[in-house]
């Protein structure tokens, strides 16, 4: 078991440091839509998102 760990000490270092990003993005992306901020992050009307009429349209409501 151990001559197999320190065989593949580098392949296991890189997976650990690889999940520990993605689970640091995993909860930034939770803690953004817990304090409503969308997937864009802007403040404008994001006149070349395809989604624009559908990611704000709480906001337009809101204005009326």
């Amino acid at each position: 078991m151990l001559q197999w760990l320190s065989a593949n000490i580098g392949t296991i270092a890189v997976c650990a440091v690889l999940a520990a990003v993605v689970t640091a993005i995993i909860i930034h992306l939770i803690n953004n839509k817990r304090k409503g901020k969308n997937s864009c992050s802007c403040g404008c009307g994001c006149s070349g998102c395809a989604m624009k009429d559908t990611c704000h349209a709480g906001k337009e409501e809101n204005k009326k």
